[in-house]
């Protein structure tokens, strides 16, 4: 009877799953033009590899390899699977005497799960490791090695946990291209019982590494998901029965449906995460993938990691294929999280944020936020230290003010960014060579100018795809240009090893003395904002003009896009600004956050500008709102590929 239920269960959710992806892609239901019903992947942009996904009562928890990346392990935080922040970080290096923090090493595969009435978290570095706490923001334990013998063998990296129905918790190892094993947790963390042996899986190399394996359970069976390797590649098996014996396992093949559309943007996806079911009966997984789209290779910003529907077909499943369409959310709420992007820190608080990491052990014990209030204090000893996060966007404003006296050409502080390897380096400062001035250098390719503004400067890093230019400013609303722009390709494509198996990291440095920095922003809403930097849309599609990304919709219903992560500082902006050109006369509509339960600001009134290609700039006063917003533009109905869009900002 409880498998006819949940069969039952299963083909309903798979019924509205695909009723729903048809209605996402393909119909024009008026409510997907009017409110937020999908979303666009990747959910979690920038470097976010090997992700674990934890779902207790009506939260979900996320986290997956940090690396050399530290403090380690953040934990991240969803109401809905489409939303997510970091609520902090489980092992200061203070405990992680033993993890070393150059690229490529430091902490594997962070899985966090529930049993025994706690949060534990998994990891490898050198060994298997766990730290427990009564809530996944901490505080976590120190951390206790997981015990291994002759007859558990080698226990490896990317190990995942899986809790049956009973509440008994399992370690699913992997360790090598040929061991793959399950054995079950005691209350203590530790293993016990016998192995269950599934070397013969991986024994032929049919899977490559194996990696990363996950389980989950339904209708009876037991499943078992081994990704094929870091690039692509995810698998399953199924059982009735937990056991070492292969002639009662089944090889179903590919879990991931086969792609079918063109320039997609990511490669195949896998290191999936254990997949979940809702209380609707629809299941979800995440998964990662390098970025690759039109040709033009982003596998500097790492894995990034997608949220993919799950299709059953009685009881084999299929991961949705990776898709540039709008996919129809999970049936969960938004619950006032914002988009994934890189958060702006005016640093006013007392502690540091949980968004930011470091590169080095060393670093975490450079800054303070105690010697000057409102601002932060980094202090290097013979090298450079930094603040940095994950860089998440193609499209961005970065801006900071420091305050340095830069005496000679040791001395250096400014906006910084660095690749996995951390080999390319991108960084505009202020400085000194014969005279104070502002640099702007990536390897060989360098923009210099005299400082004119004094110690106290204003610096704005602008990216539009792979193209970086440089500005300073005394007051930060007049901006003085370094020159042109300085390609940033080699940050953003591949480096030998995938760049050390981590992305690109932006944020604030400093050499030779201590610097200052009153504020760092990502994405400022006083500069201009590109249409096609957006994260989510419905209804719209990008358009070369003028050798620029433009937008348009593309249903005489509308169409919308969302620019994520936009922050409009402590004094609300006076208006706000579009600048389009159109062939016809038409309102755009301004929200923040959301365009049910967000805000409305502004409606923009649109005039015809002549034609598709002459440009004008539309404004409109908007009503107060400051801080940090997801920003969204919503094109008139009844104006089809009328209305082309090159960006907005905010006026002060």
């Amino acid at each position: 009877m409880r498998s006819s239920f949940y069969t039952l269960i299963g083909l309903i959710g798979l019924t509205v799953l695909k009723a729903s992806f048809i209605m996402a892609q393909d119909s024009p239901d008026k409510s997907n033009y009017l409110q937020v019903n999908t979303y666009v992947n990747p959910v979690l942009p920038g470097d976010h590899p090997d992700p674990t996904l934890l779902n207790v009562g009506d939260d979900f928890y996320h986290c997956g390899s940090s690396f050399h990346f530290n403090p380690y392990i953040p934990i991240y935080h969803s109401k809905n699977l489409v939303h997510w922040e970091v609520i902090g970080r489980v092992l200061p290096p203070s405990k992680a005497g033993w993890v070393t923090d150059r690229p490529s090493a430091g902490i594997w595969q962070g899985a966090i799960t529930y049993f025994y009435g706690s949060y534990w978290i998994y990891f490898s570095a050198n060994g298997q490791w766990f730290c427990k706490a009564d809530s996944p923001a901490g505080p976590w334990s120190d951390p206790v090695q997981v015990k291994t013998n002759p007859v558990t063998g080698p226990l490896g990296y990317d190990n995942s946990i899986f809790v049956d129905d009973d509440g008994k918790p399992y370690m699913v190892t992997k360790n090598g291209q040929k061991v793959n094993r399950i054995q079950a947790l005691g209350r203590d963390g530790q293993l016990t019982d016998s192995v269950i042996n599934l070397d013969w899986i991986n024994a032929k190399l049919q899977y490559s590494w194996a990696e990363g394996p996950v389980m989950c359970k339904r209708n009876g069976y037991y499943f078992y998901f081994p990704a094929g390797d870091v690039s692509g590649g995810q698998y399953v098996l199924r059982t009735k029965v937990l056991t070492s014996d292969s002639t009662k396992w089944e090889r179903l093949g590919n879990f991931f449906k086969p792609v079918t559309e063109a320039n997609v943007g990511f490669r195949r996806p896998n290191h999936i995460s254990a997949l979940v079911q809702l209380a609707d009966g629809t299941w979800w997984t995440l998964g990662q993938s390098y970025e690759k789209y039109d040709g033009d290779d982003w596998s500097g910003m790492g894995r990034q990691t997608s949220l993919y529907p799950v299709i059953w077909e009685g009881d084999r499943p299929w991961g949705m294929a990776p898709t540039n369409k709008p996919i129809v959310k999970p049936n969960l709420p938004q619950s006032g999280i914002l988009w994934r992007s890189v958060v702006s820190d005016d640093f006013d608080n007392n502690s540091l944020g949980a968004w930011w990491h470091f590169l080095t052990k060393k670093a975490v014990a450079s800054y303070s936020l105690n010697e000057r209030k409102g601002w932060i204090r980094l202090t290097p000893d013979n090298d450079r230290t930094h603040l940095v996060q994950k860089e998440t966007d193609h499209y961005y404003t970065a801006v900071t003010r420091i305050d340095l006296d830069a005496t000679d050409s040791t001395v250096k502080g400014g906006i910084y960014l660095t690749n996995g390897n951390q080999r390319v380096i991108v960084r505009l400062y202020t400085g000194y060579d014969n005279g104070k001035k502002i640099f702007f250098n990536l390897d060989t390719a360098s923009r210099i100018i005299p400082n004119q503004c004094g110690n106290i400067v204003w610096l704005k890093l602008e990216r539009k795809e792979h193209n970086l230019t440089g500005y300073c400013s005394s007051d930060g609303d007049n901006w003085i240009s370094l020159g042109s722009p300085i390609s940033s390709v080699k940050l953003d494509r591949t480096q030998p090893n995938y760049n050390s198996w981590v992305g690109t990291s932006v944020g604030l440095f400093a050499e030779g003395k201590p610097a200052d920095f009153d504020l760092f922003i990502c994405k400022d809403g006083f500069s201009s904002l590109s249409a096609a930097g957006y994260s989510n849309y419905f209804g719209v599609k990008t358009v070369i003009k003028d050798s620029e990304k433009t937008v348009t919709n593309t249903s005489s219903i509308g169409g919308w896009l969302m620019i994520s992560g936009v922050e409009l500082g402590k004094v609300s902006p006076s208006a706000v600004e579009v600048v389009a050109s159109s062939e016809v006369k038409g309102k755009l509509e301004i929200w923040l956050d959301d365009l049910k339960n967000g805000k409305l600001i502004a409606a923009i009134p649109v005039s015809a500008t002549g034609s598709e290609n002459k440009w004008k700039a539309f404004s409109k006063a908007v009503k107060k709102e400051a801080g940090h917003h997801d920003v969204f533009i919503k094109f008139p109905s009844g104006k089809e590929g009328k209305i082309f869009i090159k960006s907005v900002r905010f006026l002060k």
